[in-house]
């Protein structure tokens, strides 16, 4: 994060920028309907480690920020995500989220980390666990997400990062157009596997 500001396209704070994107990231959840064992565009990854992938990478961070959030149970993909979202809410008021730190790309706030790097990872992999059930889904803000993307230079294609990108037509929404820089198929379904 290069900057403190909150992400465009969002109403309120950080905190509220976050939750909007965990709501979404929800929504596309409910699409899988608790099939957690459905295999995503991320290879080798199922919907419950796509959920595993967001809750523990979340839960580290506001860790190390002495921010301790609990670990949801269950089997219900979904439903540990609600939880470990609430949790979260709970916890990033608007004054954690305006506690600044040095983060990797320069001084940012916990609040801009967790709406425009945690959030941003949640949208992408919104469409994962959308796709992953067979449904159609549009990134909102995919303009965004690719302007914020723009400032992690190089770093956005390392190892566990993103994969080369994936070429799509000129023509591509803007969501294809960012799902192909990220290195995703944006034609990928369930059926194909690509």
């Amino acid at each position: 994060m290069t900057s403190t500001s909150s992400t465009t396209g969002t109403t309120g704070g950080t905190a509220a920028a976050f939750r909007e994107r965990a709501d979404r990231f929800a929504a596309a959840l409910d699409l899988a309907g608790g099939r957690g064992d459905a295999t995503t565009p991320c290879d080798g990854w199922t919907v419950a480690d796509v959920v595993a992938h967001v809750v523990d990478t979340e839960r580290d961070f506001l860790d190390r920020h002495g921010l301790p959030v609990p670990a949801p149970s269950g089997d219900d993909p979904g439903a540990r995500w609600r939880a470990h979202a609430d949790a979260v809410a709970a916890v990033l008021t608007e004054d954690v989220a305006a506690r600044p730190y040095d983060g990797y790309f320069g001084p940012t706030t916990i609040g801009a980390t967790m709406a425009d790097f945690y959030g941003w990872d949640l949208e992408v992999h919104a469409w994962d666990v959308a796709v992953a059930a067979g449904a159609s889904y549009e990134i909102p803000d995919a303009d965004t997400l690719s302007r914020l993307a723009d400032g992690w230079g190089p770093a956005l294609h390392s190892e566990g990062i993103c994969g080369p990108p994936v070429p799509v037509p000129d023509d591509a929404s803007a969501s294809d157009r960012l799902l192909g820089r990220l290195g995703r198929d944006p034609r990928w379904s369930p059926d194909s596997g690509s």
